[in-house]
């Protein structure tokens, strides 16, 4: 049985991996899943509770950055408070309409918001763009976040 479990920890962290680049997957969460689980199964010998205080903090940055980054993107661009609305839930709807989903909607709802607060047609494209190019910072940030939750834990095992 006890093969059976470091057999769903590893698959955990593969498919945490594979998520952090694929959307529809929630790769960060199956990485700390998969960690948690080896962490467990090992009596927590290697890996304690500050490490894994440390990788939940990391899994709460990236998940935050999924919801966020698009906002940031808008803002930096002058973005009306209606687009930054828009970009969030457009990142939170498009998440139900698989990968076209979550590529357009940030981009649709900061584009709508800014279009609704009157602004031309112009500044909500701008704004728009803006959106996706903050929501593929974040793609990148995750991967990062997931290596560094990688190190973090190898370290732990080791050490």
């Amino acid at each position: 049985m006890e093969i059976a479990g470091w057999i769903l920890a590893v698959a955990l962290m593969l498919v945490g991996l594979a998520g952090t680049v694929l959307p529809m997957l929630p790769g960060l969460p199956f990485l700390f899943g998969g960690m948690w689980l080896a962490a467990g199964l090992d009596q927590y010998q290697h890996v304690g509770s500050t490490t894994l205080v440390i990788l939940g903090v990391l899994l709460a940055i990236g998940i935050a950055l999924d919801y966020v980054a698009g906002a940031l993107g808008a803002k930096k661009v002058g973005a009306s408070k209606a687009a930054i609305w828009g970009s969030v839930i457009g990142s939170i709807a498009g998440v139900f309409f698989g990968i076209a989903g979550m590529l357009i909607g940030p981009f649709a709802g900061a584009a709508a918001g800014e279009f609704l607060t009157g602004r031309d047609l112009y500044q909500a494209g701008k704004v728009g763009i803006a959106t996706w190019v903050g929501m593929v910072v974040a793609a990148i940030a995750k991967v990062g976040i997931a290596v560094m939750m990688l190190g973090v834990f190898a370290l732990a095992w080791l050490f």
